[in-house]
């Protein structure tokens, strides 16, 4: 038996795959096999190092990270796994200074009502959902898993997922909608790449009358002028919004039931950033949402509920399950798993 280390070294050179394997027992690797390692994966995500000197101080944040990554996996008895993906060579600190973006207060976001439309009667105990599982993906009111980058927008990828799976399940076309034009443009209390609310989002798309096609408004990871002639998609009008009651995994579970919704994260555990595929339950995840996602959908797995979790760092080898993450559901905290539970919200057609 060998360790995950050198699977993964092997995987490597062989084949260029850096999927995590299983867990192993412990055998140490030695400092070249690190290094050869480091050097291949850096082809592999086409990383190119301003100097030896950066190379050398990535080199050392590769290893802490893979060594967290081996400790982890080879523990055992977990309902999900951690790997090697692009972010490896980044620290936790830079990289949620960069890939997150979510600038809101959670009491004052939670009491919102929107006023321009009545709210629903949300009485729990009326609630009956009969489906065990959804999955927006399958009725294809999901567009592919999108990259934010080095810009914390996240705030606007959490709600344009959510409007692009409402466009869809309204009866239109499944559309590719514009981040950038909320960047650019959704400015009253939003800051572009500096990060954002969910909600200013939303109030933006109602005052503007929907939002451009990503076509006519590109993605540019940086914030830019806005352009004051962009053409908004007739099909992405909506007159609201609404809060998911905060603290009640039911009433997000019967939101999700009806459409993709927005929702707000602790995205700040080294197992979040790490996650490779399972249930996410990650021991070191707070409640103190920094970040902002799409839930798309929900199920059960060896007896675990979970979430499904559209995500903005990138799909395939980048994060997750192809960008997805499965996190538990109906957890014994009232904030839900890693703080979901506290502020969600959706568009209202």
């Amino acid at each position: 038996m060998v360790s995950v280390w050198s699977v993964l070294v092997a995987l490597t050179i062989l084949s260029m795959d850096l999927r995590i394997s299983q867990a192993r027992p412990h055998v140490t690797l030695n400092e070249q096999s690190i290094v050869d390692y480091h050097q291949q994966w850096m082809t592999q995500f086409s990383r190119v190092y301003q100097d030896e000197s950066e190379k050398e101080m990535r080199l050392q944040v590769f290893k802490k990270n893979l060594k967290f990554i081996e400790n982890f996996n080879n523990m055992g008895n977990q309902s999900y796994t951690v790997g090697v993906n692009e972010f490896t060579d980044w620290t936790i600190e830079e990289f949620l200074a960069t890939h997150t973006g979510l600038r809101v207060n959670v009491t004052t976001l939670s009491e919102l009502f929107n006023e321009t439309m009545p709210s629903r009667n949300w009485n729990i105990s009326d609630i009956d959902i009969d489906d065990e599982s959804k999955d927006w993906r399958d009725e294809g009111a999901v567009i592919p898993v999108k990259v934010q980058g080095a810009c914390g927008s996240c705030w606007a990828f959490s709600a344009i997922g959510a409007m692009e799976g409402l466009t869809k399940i309204s009866g239109k076309n499944l559309l590719t909608l514009s981040e950038q034009q909320l960047i650019d443009c959704d400015t009253e209390k939003n800051t572009g790449c500096d990060g954002g609310g969910i909600e200013e989002a939303f109030k933006y798309i109602i005052k503007n009358g929907g939002v451009s096609l990503e076509t006519e408004y590109p993605y540019q990871v940086k914030k830019g002028s806005c352009r004051a002639n962009a053409r908004s998609a007739t099909q992405t009008q909506i007159r609201g919004f609404e809060m998911v009651p905060s603290h009640n995994e039911r009433a997000l579970l019967e939101a999700v039931r009806r459409q993709p919704v927005s929702v707000l994260i602790d995205a700040r555990a080294d197992s979040f950033k790490t996650y490779k595929g399972g249930v996410y339950a990650g021991l070191d995840c707070g409640t103190d949402v920094n970040h902002a996602v799409t839930f798309v959908g929900y199920g059960t797995m060896s007896g675990l509920n979970y979430w499904v979790l559209k995500n903005s760092w990138g799909r395939v080898q980048s994060w997750g399950e192809n960008g997805y993450m499965r996190i538990r559901r109906d957890v014994e905290w009232p904030q839900g798993m890693c703080g979901i539970a506290q502020v969600a919200a959706y568009p209202i057609p």
